[in-house]
């Protein structure tokens, strides 16, 4: 008996689920800071500066964004992706970026939204969701650095 043809998932690449993550989580990251470019999906593109508070536009009318904010989350897209291409570096990704946005959530509990070390810039919007994805990729960083259903013998590491 004939088994029906499926289309290969993600995991069929021989992905563990810490690489899984680490991939979701870049091409986000990589699609929102496109995204921050485009008329539409962001408002106020006219009056977008590199850096600073003084920036007005928005992404999807809520998430401050500029120049330099678009660049970074194009960045830790790539960076994202490429570090998915081995478990171990995938776990240092979710783990380091989680710890990196929960320093920029505090960061921006503590400074003033119209202050001058508002260089990001970030918004009450931006500082919950910075406080979302540094702790959900820091626990996706504990996901498993195998495979489901592999068996680890003596000499197999994942680099």
């Amino acid at each position: 008996m004939n088994t029906p043809d499926r289309s290969p998932t993600v995991n069929d690449l021989g992905r563990t689920p810490v690489q899984i993550a680490a991939l979701v989580y870049g091409a986000v990251f990589f699609l929102v800071g496109i995204a921050g470019f485009i008329p539409g999906l962001t408002t106020d593109v006219g009056s977008m500066q590199f850096a600073g508070h003084h920036s007005e536009a928005m992404l999807l009318g809520i998430f401050q964004v500029s120049i330099l904010h678009n660049v970074v989350h194009l960045l830790y897209g790539v960076a994202g992706v490429a570090l998915a291409s081995r478990a171990s570096l995938a776990r240092l990704y979710l783990l380091i970026g989680g710890i990196v946005y929960l320093v920029l959530w505090i960061y921006g509990l503590v400074i003033g939204e119209e202050s001058m070390a508002n260089f990001v810039p970030l918004n009450t919007a931006d500082n919950w969701l910075h406080f979302v994805l540094g702790v959900t990729m820091i626990a996706l960083s504990f996901l498993p650095r195998r495979r489901p259903g592999r068996a680890v013998t003596a000499t197999q590491h994942d680099g």
